[in-house]
């Protein structure tokens, strides 16, 4: 067991859970619904899933990885035509009190469905356009769908999650040219299909001044609730920009910009580090993993934790546009909770049956 991983997802765990407490605690509506309870709740049944998913060697979640990812597809289907409005986006599928976004689900079905696909190739040589349009339509499906909802960022970071554990089993020179020329001319296309509030948070990265009430109001508070906390921050309960609203999302999307604010440069980089101690555990899980399907199980959650982080934390340090991505493990979500210990239950399944250190070398 990986317990250096273990820990570092525990504590982020409980940083995220305290950090939420902190950021509803003098908003009445959130802390009467008890946000922080909900997500200990969520963490605890999340641990739970990723101890019994130990107990199944992860060849048996492969086998099934087709008949995960068609189930994942119908739920994003069902998404467009019945899924709750929320923000104006239609991205949750309710039962009864429960609320599950199949957003969150469809990075493992694509991780788990390409470890499969690519795992049972034999041959040893880089892949063609023959082999890779295959995988190139298995994500690009549930990613269309993602959009449509819409929400570019998942949609944007499944993709990237496909591209590497493509890259990671190997693609020709001469393909990577073509689609790397194909996607660069196409770029400018896909300004035209982006929404009217899609192009203004792009353009607001750039000059978050021009809209400052509007487009550019998160950004901006986001960045003051950073550079205020300082070197130490203003103290645990004590952030000003979230006790007095000004911060929005603060308890999901800008849960790190409360984290700067009230435990400022320091426990900013604190967090940092153990996300790059987890970050380094699941490549070292993928150097020593025991055969390929394992490596690509691990390199696909390593790419999904590594691009959410990137994402989540440039987003709310005015570096990236602002598309919804949560901070994996500390941000509130159920569905985003229980999916990242599912994840990363696969990485140490994959890591206790991983090579041993002896056949590495011989």
């Amino acid at each position: 067991m990986d317990w250096l991983l273990v820990l570092a997802t525990i504590l982020l765990s409980l940083t995220g859970i305290y950090m939420i407490y902190s950021a509803i605690h003098s908003n009445p509506v959130f802390l009467k619904n008890s946000l922080h309870l909900r997500q200990a709740l969520w963490s605890s049944i999340g641990l739970c899933v990723l101890l019994s998913i130990l107990f199944f060697d992860y060849h048996f979640f492969t086998r099934w990885a087709y008949f995960f990812y068609a189930l994942v597809i119908v739920l994003l289907i069902a998404v467009l035509f019945s899924g709750q409005v929320v923000g104006g986006s239609k991205r949750w599928l309710v039962f009864g009190p429960l609320r599950l976004q199949p957003s969150e689900l469809a990075r493992l079905a694509v991780i788990l469905v390409l470890a499969r696909y690519f795992g049972s190739r034999v041959e040893e040589e880089p892949m063609g356009f023959k082999e890779l349009i295959p995988a190139l339509l298995m994500a690009l499906a549930p990613v269309l769908l993602i959009i449509r909802q819409p929400d570019l960022g998942t949609g944007l970071t499944v993709f990237l999650i496909a591209g590497v554990m493509a890259l990671a089993v190997g693609i020709k020179k001469r393909v990577i040219i073509t689609i790397g020329t194909a996607a660069v001319a196409c770029a400018p296309l896909g300004w035209l299909f982006l929404k009217e509030y899609q192009r203004r948070r792009i353009l607001t990265l750039f000059n978050p001044d021009a809209d400052p009430l509007g487009a550019g109001y998160q950004s901006m508070q986001s960045i003051i609730a950073v550079g205020s906390g300082e070197i130490w921050g203003k103290g645990l309960l004590q952030g000003t920009q979230s006790r007095l609203h000004f911060l929005p999302e603060k308890h999901t999307d800008f849960i790190f910009s409360v984290l700067s604010e009230e435990l400022g440069f320091i426990g900013s980089i604190t967090v940092l580090a153990l996300f790059f101690i987890f970050i380094l555990r699941c490549l070292i899980t993928a150097l020593n993993a025991a055969d390929k399907e394992g490596a690509l199980l691990a390199i696909g959650v390593t790419t999904a934790f590594f691009l959410y982080v990137i994402f989540n934390i440039g987003m709310t340090l005015g570096l990236m546009p602002i598309v919804g991505i949560p901070l994996p493990l500390v941000s509130y979500g159920g569905s985003a909770s229980i999916s990242s210990f599912i994840a990363i239950g696969l990485v140490l399944n994959v890591g206790v049956r991983r090579r041993s250190l002896s056949s590495m070398f011989s």
